[in-house]
């Protein structure tokens, strides 16, 4: 058990993000839960995580914003003195023709999926050198930021930028035993994906060379993995998992 090991989830609230926060709470990490909006959600997996005897907390922060980000940063610094695990899970996605995209959801996006991550970074890093010991980046991408979505070019940027961020990022702060990783989901059965409609998830799962559409587990599972020891010697690397729609 990691009891004294603290773990920061952005977008933490439902979806991906709640299901990183409840695995890194049953694995012994105090899990800070950040959410934005999406307060009642956050509540439950607050209750949630608690019923279960592990230990968490809320964070209530729009990390578009470098000013609450650093508010943020300056609390769990109080609190704790450190932070272990950071996984940059945020994110927000718009299906929009190029021509029609305006000049504020093209800001939204990148604020929200790409800056969010320069800006919690940043700080969980100050916070990781100055102890001298090691720390873990998990960013969320997606398989997108591999290889493009149609009606998502602004989304794809963002996700590619985080790619590209966590590889540069990865080498910078490898020798102050830091690693920097990326998971890249395909399709991810959530709350949102229940809203396409059986005919939209049968043309995703007969994409999808393992004939299935993916459970937040996948996702889960492997931030579980990168934050262990066990992947000590895994920097820079992206993990598309995505069930072969992505090779």
């Amino acid at each position: 058990m990691n009891n004294n090991k603290i773990a920061l989830v952005t977008g933490a609230s439902r979806g991906i993000g709640a299901d990183i926060a409840k695995k890194l709470a049953s694995a012994g990490y105090h899990t800070i839960i950040n959410y934005n909006k999406s307060e009642e959600k956050a509540v439950e997996v607050l209750t949630e995580i608690r019923n279960d005897g592990f230990s968490c907390e809320l964070y209530k922060c729009d990390v578009s914003k470098s000013n609450e980000v650093n508010e943020m940063f300056k609390y769990i610094k109080m609190c704790y003195g450190k932070i272990d695990v950071l996984v940059n899970n945020a994110g927000i996605s718009i299906t929009k023709a190029f021509q029609d995209l305006q000049d504020e959801e093209w800001d939204e996006i990148v604020a929200t999926n790409l800056s969010s991550v320069f800006y919690c970074s940043r700080e969980a890093i100050k916070l990781m050198i100055a102890r001298e010991t090691f720390g873990k980046i998990i960013n969320i991408s997606s398989m997108w930021g591999l290889v493009g979505g149609s009606m998502e070019s602004h989304y794809s940027a963002t996700k590619a930028g985080i790619i590209g961020l966590s590889k540069a990022l990865a080498k910078e702060v490898a020798p102050q035993n830091i690693t920097v990783n990326v998971i890249a989901p395909g399709a991810i059965y959530t709350d949102m994906m229940k809203e396409l409609g059986e005919d939209t998830l049968n043309y995703l799962e007969s994409e999808i060379p393992l004939g299935k559409i993916g459970k937040v587990d996948d996702i889960s599972n492997m931030v579980i993995y990168l934050a262990s020891d066990k992947a000590d010697y895994i920097t820079g690397q992206v993990f598309s998992i995505n069930g072969g729609m992505v090779i």
